[in-house]
């Protein structure tokens, strides 16, 4: 986000939209891929449960207070694209953690986690570090990434922030091969960089859901300037793909 404390003006209106970003969009409009084998929970579960709600603290969860939607492709792979929810916690104006959902109802599978830092600490990566983050630019630009549900003035200023930043996504659950359980390695994913490259089907799908249009947002953010990719980013643009080999021989696209 270069430091994401420099971009003047934000930041009030960042807060406001961190505020709304959950309670604005309980959006419930995205199902899960799969659907876990096992037997429905018990009495005995369900009132454990319960139970659980009511007397244990949360606080790290409690902390997820930013949600965020967009497309994610498997780094080498880029004809292999899924729907990504994003549910974030802002640890500081450099750096957030996110863990990723493939729906946004209560069965969602956790897919992955993606950490979020501002470009000031990417450029202070070693080199083969970055090769393993991607860019948000095109992500913000094209009005692919969103943040259902908030005021378009704190939409705005939060796409401002996350304009500079730089991901790294790791999916441990691939569910967009409709897998019961999170089988094989993680796998490092990366974003879209230019336009032509996105599903436009998947696309235009999710905004169907959460009626928006990403045309309209691309118009809407044209006075976000486009900052420069930071060297070292993006990796495998320049041929340098990275995967862990996966030992077990599970297939991870399609």
């Amino acid at each position: 986000m270069g430091a994401i404390h420099t971009i003047p003006g934000v930041r009030a209106a960042c807060a406001t939209a961190v505020a709304l970003l959950l309670g604005a969009c309980a959006a419930d409009n995205s199902a899960s891929n799969v659907v876990a084998p096992g037997d429905a929970p018990s009495p005995t579960t369900r009132s454990l449960e319960a139970g659980a709600a009511l007397l244990q603290s949360r606080p790290p969860v409690e902390a997820l207070n930013a949600y965020l939607d967009g497309f994610h492709f498997y780094n080498g792979h880029m004809d292999a694209q899924m729907e990504a929810h994003h549910y974030c916690a802002i640890l500081n104006e450099e750096v957030i953690q996110c863990v990723i959902y493939d729906g946004n109802r209560k069965d969602a599978k956790l897919m992955g986690v993606e950490y979020i830092i501002s470009e000031r600490l990417f450029s202070g990566l070693p080199k083969a570090e970055q090769a393993l983050w991607h860019s948000h630019v095109h992500e913000v630009k094209s009005g692919q990434l969103i943040a259902p549900g908030i005021p378009e003035v704190a939409e705005h200023a939060l796409m401002e922030k996350l304009v500079h930043t730089y991901g790294k996504t790791w999916h441990t659950w691939h569910t967009d091969l409709n897998k019961d359980l999170p089988l094989g390695v993680p796998q490092l994913m990366m974003g879209f960089t230019a336009d032509g490259q996105a599903n436009p089907q998947q696309v235009a799908e999710r905004d169907r859901r959460f009626g928006i249009d990403s045309a309209q947002k691309r118009k809407a953010r044209a006075d976000i300037p486009t900052p420069t990719v930071a060297p070292g980013a993006d990796a495998w643009r320049h041929g340098n793909v990275f995967q862990i080999a996966d030992p077990t021989n599970t297939p991870h696209q399609h």
